[in-house]
């Protein structure tokens, strides 16, 4: 097992990266959160896999769990489905002291988190992310939101998890597909955070495809350590923290225009290719970066450009993005693997020029 530290003005918390670390989950939160009963947010299909085990697990430890089950996708990460969230909760007699242990991937992540971060002003929160994607990303960092009006994340904020317990046994059933997205994710953090990361995922692709759980131990730890390196030096997003939006800006305007039928990891693929031709086009980087860019995003089964858009609607969709400030979309755009820059004066024209570019 792997520990990295996270550390904000004293409050401090543990990702914990390993095989079979569900079953250790009571042990690790009573040395984190002593208590005798919690919540568990999951949804129907990580309940059937991981419920009964993980609740036999807390039962063994003299822990009571009340599991709630979500239905799958991204379409229920709404305000509607926290309103069903917290009657459960007030009828569980759900106290300030009272964990919610979100078990499953970013859409229960997210969800269970806002309602962590408003149920009576604040409840201890645990992240049991169980899909690539929320153990690199979602899980890490305090961003906590719902959707809303066809915008992905614009009702949220900033709430830190007091534990994120990823076990990485739990990708033995994740669907190619969704290991996918978690790859691009992790493709993402090379590209801003580590040159040396992104040779090894060139050099490694088999086996990373395998899933070696050594080598999926060290990509996964990797990538969490840079990502909570950028969040200690800016929590809430108003500087640095910008460049782990790289692809973002696109990909999320992708998800919203499809009506979140565009997977994100696909998006954010794309999103990495449309940022990285932008650079070259503006003198930023070398096309040679572009290329094992996209080489790597479609070694890995992933799309490198989008399908049926109209550039206006994506334009517009990226005008009501969070990241756009003073009116002007921001994009994190690439010098080099490991060498990222953000840039918010981009015109509109190189934008249509690069959409135009990759239809």
């Amino acid at each position: 097992m792997k520990s990295i530290g996270l550390n904000l003005s004293g409050r401090e918390y543990k990702i914990l990266i390993g095989s079979d670390l569900l079953a250790e989950t009571a042990d690790l939160l009573k040395q984190t959160i002593p208590c005798d009963r919690v919540v568990v947010i999951t949804n129907i299909d990580i309940n059937r896999l991981y419920g009964k085990k993980l609740k036999k697990y807390l039962e063994s430890k003299g822990i009571g769990s009340l599991f709630l089950e979500l239905p799958e996708g991204e379409i229920h990460k709404s305000l509607d489905m926290a309103s069903h969230i917290y009657p459960q909760l007030i009828n569980h007699f759900a106290e300030r002291n009272t964990p919610i242990l979100a078990l499953g991937g970013g859409v229960i992540g997210d969800l269970s988190g806002f309602v962590a971060a408003t149920y009576q002003r604040g409840v201890p929160l645990v992240h049991l992310p169980t899909s690539l994607l929320s153990q690199v990303d979602s899980s890490i960092g305090g961003k906590v939101a719902v959707n809303h009006g066809g915008i992905k994340n614009i009702v949220g904020s900033f709430y830190q998890p007091k534990l994120v317990i990823s076990d990485i046994s739990c990708l033995k059933t994740l669907p190619e597909k969704e290991f996918a997205c978690g790859m691009a994710e992790i493709i993402k953090s090379a590209a801003i955070g580590s040159s040396e990361l992104f040779k090894q995922l060139e050099t490694n692709t088999p086996a990373i495809k395998d899933r070696s759980p050594e080598i999926m131990e060290d990509i996964i730890s990797q990538t969490a350590a840079i990502k909570a390196g950028i969040v200690c030096q800016d929590e809430t997003d108003r500087g640095i923290r910008n460049i782990l939006n790289f692809g973002h800006t696109l990909g999320h305007a992708l998800e919203s225009t499809s009506s979140f039928s565009q997977s994100h990891g696909a998006a954010v693929a794309i999103g990495m290719c449309f940022a990285s031709r932008l650079s070259v086009k503006l003198g930023l980087c070398e096309n040679e970066t572009v290329l094992r860019l996209e080489k790597l995003i479609a070694d890995f089964g992933l799309p490198t450009r989008p399908q049926d858009i109209d550039p206006e609607k994506i334009i517009d969709a990226m005008h009501h993005d969070k990241k756009v400030s003073d009116g002007r979309i921001r994009f994190i755009l690439l010098k080099r693997p490991g060498e990222p820059l953000i840039a918010e004066n981009i015109l509109r024209a190189d934008v249509i020029s690069i959409l135009e570019e990759m239809k």
